[in-house]
């Protein structure tokens, strides 16, 4: 028997591919939604939502998932954690998408740097999850880059924090609930449907709204936020469920790097002092529990070597 749950163990599904294509695209989402800045932040999230349920049931009839669908919908605990994980992302992606149209890219970019250390908090809080001396200390220094942006950008501190708690509760909503990522998804965006579809709705017949369907290159644009918001999501759904969430929170640093080099090169947003400095204390942050999870790794895998001696 113990030569059979090593290799068991061996081939047990990474989270890793999962985690690192969905912070890669949310990274580079900003280019993305600089081409749809004409378009009311409001009716865009609508559109948003009612372009993901069909691509979410085209691939639940391909990968012939609708008896784990109905599983789901036949029980209230389930759907209830879902409705509450679909209010969640929905704030998050209007926020986002807000402060993206309102060149409050590095708000944006400081919101997914909070998140993975407010995911440690979350994980030791909820998930019995425990930090070392060394997490505590980064999660110490992050809370002091909230504090100096609150005497500096107190304006913005409610985009970066609204991200970062948003994001934390549904990841920590969804690796609680018992369905898959796909079912998941399609059920949170079926619940999110008459909602938005009343939005988009009200904009189609408003001045200050894009008619779908009168711009083809907007149409297009529109009709492809389904794939954009499906494809990551679903990745981050099944990284959440195969890997510790402490550790998926320290992947997360890819995609706000990669927001705060848009800022800096392709936006072209001026850094103040005080963002700045908040940066700074994140990116020690940052450093300091990278460097405790580098270490752990390798103590972890000397002590599952095994002894040239025994052999």
């Amino acid at each position: 028997m113990s030569n059979i749950s090593p290799k068991i163990a061996d081939e047990t599904p990474s989270g890793l591919p999962a985690a690192l294509g969905a912070y890669v695209i949310w990274g580079f989402l900003p280019l993305y939604i600089s081409l749809v800045t004409v378009i009311p932040s409001f009716e865009f999230v609508g559109w948003r939502i009612i372009w993901t349920l069909p691509f979410c049931l085209l691939i639940v009839a391909l990968r012939k998932q609708f008896p784990a669908l109905r599983a789901a919908v036949s029980n209230p605990r389930t759907l209830l954690a879902l409705f509450a994980s679909a209010m969640l992302i929905a704030t998050n992606w209007l926020v986002y998408i807000w402060a993206i149209s309102e060149n409050q890219i590095y708000a944006a970019s400081l919101g997914y740097y909070l998140n993975p250390l407010l995911n440690v908090l979350l994980g030791t809080m909820l998930l019995g999850e425990r930090l070392s001396k060394w997490q505590w200390l980064a999660v110490a220094i992050a809370l002091g880059a909230v504090a100096l942006l609150s005497m500096g950008a107190l304006t913005t501190l409610w985009i970066s924090l609204t991200l970062a708690f948003s994001f934390g509760l549904y990841g920590i909503v969804r690796k609680q609930v018992d369905v898959g990522s796909l079912p998941g998804l399609t059920i949170e965006s079926t619940i999110l449907l008459l909602p938005a579809a009343a939005v988009a709705g009200w904009y189609a017949m408003s001045e200050t709204g894009t008619v779908f369907g009168s711009d083809p290159y907007l149409t297009v644009l529109i009709i492809f936020s389904g794939v954009v918001t499906a494809v990551p999501l679903l990745l981050f759904a099944i990284a959440a469920k195969r890997m510790n969430y402490s550790t998926l929170g320290f992947i997360q640093y890819l995609a706000p790097t990669i927001v705060f080099l848009l800022g800096l090169t392709v936006f072209g947003q001026q850094l103040r002092p005080v963002q700045l400095g908040s940066f700074i204390l994140i990116w020690i942050a940052v450093a300091i529990f990278v460097a405790d999870l580098w270490f752990k790794s390798r103590k972890a895998k000397r002590a599952k070597s095994p002894d040239p001696a025994e052999n």
